[in-house]
């Protein structure tokens, strides 16, 4: 039975294109949290946060990740799961986490090339490019103690989703 996999890493990393991609190149099934959390709620995150706050929101996401976790499933995380010491955990014991690592220009460029409707609410009230300096800030030393790999996610989605399968090889061989 092959462990989940689980992708980490902040908003605009690429972890749903990678997971998706990811997933068919191992013929597993492919799960993203917060749109898994989105259809079990019929709300969007903005919503979920507006009704019950972020603390509200985390601890629906936290319900998610055991949801949703299950043999030979990607699992792409939402941003913040690393916040809670529990989520790490889970994912750590449960199967194999990945980091999905890219600096914050490249994220703010993406997520500003992208801009989505549902996109989650701002969590600073900046503007998205300083937002994502201080997220990583935050949350890089916590993404890196969840990671059993720590992948390069400023690539194409292709060498990004070559370099885990190489990562995932190289630790079932060692």
């Amino acid at each position: 039975m092959s462990l989940p996999i689980y992708l980490i890493g902040a908003r605009g990393c690429g972890k749903t294109t990678v997971g998706q991609a990811l997933a068919l190149a191992l013929g597993y099934d492919f799960c993203d949290t917060d749109h898994y959390l989105q259809q079990a709620r019929q709300q969007t995150v903005a919503d979920i946060v507006a009704i019950e706050g972020w603390a509200g929101f985390r601890a629906r996401e936290a319900e998610s990740l055991k949801a949703v976790t299950a043999a030979s499933k990607v699992i792409a995380t939402g941003g913040g799961m690393v916040l809670a010491e529990e989520n790490r955990l889970y994912m750590r014991e449960h199967g194999r986490v990945i980091y999905l690592n890219a600096n914050a220009l490249v994220l703010a460029a993406r997520l500003e090339a992208y801009p989505l409707a549902d996109q989650r609410p701002t969590l600073t009230g900046r503007p998205v490019a300083e937002e994502m300096v201080e997220v990583l800030a935050a949350r890089d030393a916590l993404y890196q103690l969840a990671a059993h790999h720590i992948i390069d996610a400023m690539q194409t989605p292709d060498a990004v989703v070559n370099q885990i399968v190489s990562s995932l090889s190289l630790a079932r061989a060692s």
